[in-house]
C-alpha cells in the first residue's frame, strides 16, 4: 500500500488535537475514500469501520419496556385524579401501591409490566420502604410533574441506587460507613462537578499536584490543564511488560510510590482503565491503602468505575479506601444508555474532605459561609456532597437542582433490573460479547497481548512500537520511531482502509499505541480491523527491510 498523504510536518500539527478532535479528521478521510475516484463510478464498496468511540451497540430492552410499562400506569393514575382532554392531575400517594397490583393483574399482557412487577417486589423485599411512599416515588418522577426532592437524589432512588453500587461496585462487600449519592447527568457532569467543587471550596488550589494513573481518559488529562486549574500534574504510569514486546498495563511500585508525596493533594484514576480496559490489581491498591495510612493520609481519589461491571468480582477504591474515595459511576456503557446521561457522584459520610474543610482558617470558613449562607443559617455544617449539588447550579439555583425525575426512575429500573436474575445473566452476556471481539481483533491483527482476568476488554490498547520490537526486532522499532510521527499508521488506516482508531499517545500512553473500542462494531468487523491493522504494519516492516537493503 502507497504511504499516507500527508506531509510528516502536517501530521505533526494534527497530532496536538485531543484524540477525540483528531478523530474527526480520520472519519473524514474514511469517508473519503470510500467516495466514487473519477473513472471508477460504482466500485467503493468498502464500508468505514469507526471503532473511535465508545458508545456500545447494545441495548437493555428489559427494563426500558418496565420504564415505558410504569409511563402507563402514571397516566391512568393521573387522569384518575383529574381528566379533561388532554389533561391530567398529580398521581395520588394513598392507595396508590395496592392501585399498582391491581393495574398489573389487569394488564398481563402488557410488555414489560412482568419485569417491572418483579422489579417492585424486589425493592419491597430488599428494603423496608412504605409501599404507598415507593409506588408513588416511581409514579411521580416518571410523570416528571415535580422538581426533584430531595434535590441530591429522591430517597427510595438513593437507596436502591446505593444498593446496586454496593453489589456491583463493592463486590457485594461495602464500607459500614453510608454511601451518599448525588445523581448526574451522566460521569461527564460528576467529573466537572468534582473539579468545580474541591476548588470552589479551597480543597484543591490553581497550582496544586495532582496524579493521574496513565494511560487514562482524555478528559482527566486535559481539564487539570485549563487555565481555571493549571495544576501541576504528575504521571502514575503503567509500564510492565508480561515478555519482551507484550504491554501488561500494570503499575510499576516505584510509579505508584510517588503518591506517597504530601504535595499531591489527589490522584484521578478510571478503574478498569480507559484504554488498557483492566481492572487495578489487589496489589496496587495494598499499595495505595499503605500509603494512606501512612505518609499521604489526606490523599484524596476521584475513581471512575463506569467499566466495573465488565470484570467478575470487580472491587473499587472506594471500598478500600471510602474516607479518601469519590466514586463516579455512569449507568451509560453497561445499559446502552449514553443518550440518557445517568450518573452518580458517591462520597462516604465520614470523608477527609469534610474534614478537611472543617479545619480551614477561619478566614476561609468565613469566605466559605458567605457563599453558601442563603442555603442555611449554620452554612458550615453543609456536607461536601450536598455543597456539590449547590455548586452545580451556581449555588442560588440550589432551589431547582437536581437530575430530572423521569432519568432517576430510569437509573433505579435499570438498578433493580441487574439486581434479578434477568439482569446477572444480561451482564454475562455483553461481557462475552466484548471478549468475542477482542479475540477476533487479535486473531486478523496476529497480535499478543498479556493473559490477565482482570480484563474488562471494552477497549484493547494495542503497542505498535512494542509489538515491531517483538515481531521484528529493536532495529525495526528504532526505524518506526525515526522515520514516521506516531500517528502516522492511524492516517494510513483511515485513508487506505476507512478504519478508525484513536491514538494511545492521546491518553497519555504510549505514543505508539492505539485504542480500539470494543463496543460499537459488529463481532466480525473486528477481524477486518485486524487484518487492516496488520496489512499497514507488513508495509512498515517491508520499508524498513527495503531501506536496509538500499
Amino acid at each position: 500500500m502507497p504511504q499516507t498523504s500527508f506531509s510528516r510536518e502536517e501530521i505533526q500539527s494534527l497530532a496536538q488535537l485531543s484524540p477525540f478532535e483528531l478523530k474527526d479528521k480520520f472519519i473524514q478521510l474514511a469517508t473519503a475514500a470510500q467516495e466514487d475516484k473519477p473513472g471508477q463510478k460504482g466500485t467503493t464498496t468498502r464500508a468505514m469501520l469507526n471503532a473511535g468511540r465508545g458508545n456500545p451497540n447494545w441495548v437493555a430492552t428489559g427494563p426500558r419496556e418496565a420504564f415505558y410499562a410504569l409511563g402507563y400506569f402514571a397516566l391512568d393514575e393521573s387522569r384518575r385524579v383529574w381528566t379533561a382532554d388532554n389533561l391530567g392531575g398529580m398521581p395520588e400517594k394513598h392507595g396508590i401501591g395496592d392501585r399498582f397490583d391491581s393495574w398489573v393483574r389487569r394488564h398481563p399482557d402488557l410488555p414489560g409490566v412482568e419485569l417491572l412487577s418483579a422489579c417492585v417486589a424486589y425493592a419491597l423485599k430488599r428494603w423496608p420502604f412504605d409501599k404507598d411512599a415507593f409506588v408513588h416515588e416511581l409514579t411521580d418522577s416518571i410523570t416528571g410533574d415535580n422538581y426533584p426532592v430531595p434535590d441530591r437524589m429522591l430517597t427510595h432512588a438513593e437507596h436502591i441506587v446505593r444498593g446496586y453500587l454496593a453489589d456491583e461496585m463493592f463486590d457485594k462487600r461495602p464500607p459500614g460507613d453510608n454511601l451518599s449519592l448525588f445523581a448526574t447527568e451522566g460521569g461527564t457532569a460528576a467529573m466537572c462537578y468534582i473539579f468545580d467543587s474541591l476548588m470552589k471550596n479551597g480543597v484543591l488550589k490553581k497550582g496544586d499536584k495532582i496524579a493521574l494513573m496513565t494511560p487514562v481518559f482524555t478528559p482527566y488529562i486535559e481539564i487539570p490543564e485549563l487555565d481555571t486549574f493549571e495544576f501541576d500534574v504528575v504521571n502514575v504510569s503503567a509500564g510492565l511488560f508480561a515478555e519482551t514486546g507484550v504491554r501488561q498495563w500494570r503499575y510499576p511500585q516505584e510509579e505508584v510510590a510517588k503518591l506517597a508525596d504530601p504535595a499531591v493533594k489527589l490522584v484521578c484514576v478510571v478503574n478498569p482503565s480507559n484504554p488498557p480496559s483492566l481492572a487495578m490489581s489487589q496489589r496496587v491498591a495494598d499499595q495505595i491503602r499503605d500509603i494512606v495510612a501512612t505518609s499521604n493520609p489526606n490523599l484524596l481519589i476521584v475513581t471512575d468505575d463506569v467499566y466495573g461491571t465488565f470484570v467478575p468480582g470487580f472491587r473499587s477504591l472506594a471500598a478500600d479506601l471510602p474516607r479518601n474515595t469519590l466514586l463516579v459511576y455512569s449507568y451509560s456503557k453497561h445499559y446502552g444508555c449514553t443518550g440518557w446521561r445517568l450518573g452518580v457522584i458517591g462520597l462516604h459520610d465520614d470523608n477527609v474532605i469534610d474534614e478537611m474543610i472543617a479545619g480551614f482558617p477561619q478566614e476561609q470558613k468565613d469566605r466559605l459561609a458567605k457563599r453558601y449562607g442563603t442555603l442555611t443559617l449554620e452554612p458550615g455544617k453543609i456536607r461536601f456532597i450536598d455543597r456539590l449539588v449547590a455548586d452545580s447550579r451556581s449555588v442560588a439555583l440550589n432551589h431547582t437542582a437536581g437530575l430530572s425525575l423521569p432519568q432517576q426512575t430510569m437509573m433505579v429500573l435499570f438498578s433493580l433490573f441487574d439486581l434479578l436474575d434477568e439482569g446477572q445473566a444480561y451482564k454475562e452476556r455483553i461481557r462475552a460479547i466484548v471478549h468475542r471481539r477482542l479475540d477476533l481483533l487479535l486473531e486478523g491483527a496476529q497480535m499478543k497481548i498479556s493473559e490477565d482476568d482482570q480484563r474488562a476488554g471494552y477497549y484493547i490498547e494495542l503497542d505498535l512500537l512494542a509489538e515491531a520490537e517483538r515481531v521484528h526486532g529493536k532495529d525495526f522499532a528504532d526505524f518506526l520511531e525515526k522515520n514516521y510521527e506516531p500517528v502516522d499508521p492511524l492516517f494510513r488506516l483511515a485513508e487506505q482502509t476507512s478504519v478508525v482508531l484513536l491514538n494511545g499517545g492521546g491518553f497519555d500512553g504510549p505514543e505508539w499505541s492505539v485504542r480500539v473500542s470494543l463496543a460499537n462494531l459488529d463481532d466480525l468487523d473486528y477481524l477486518k480491523i485486524g487484518h487492516h491493522l496488520r496489512e499497514i504494519f507488513n508495509d512498515y516492516a517491508a520499508e524498513w527491510q527495503r531501506a536496509t537493503a538500499g
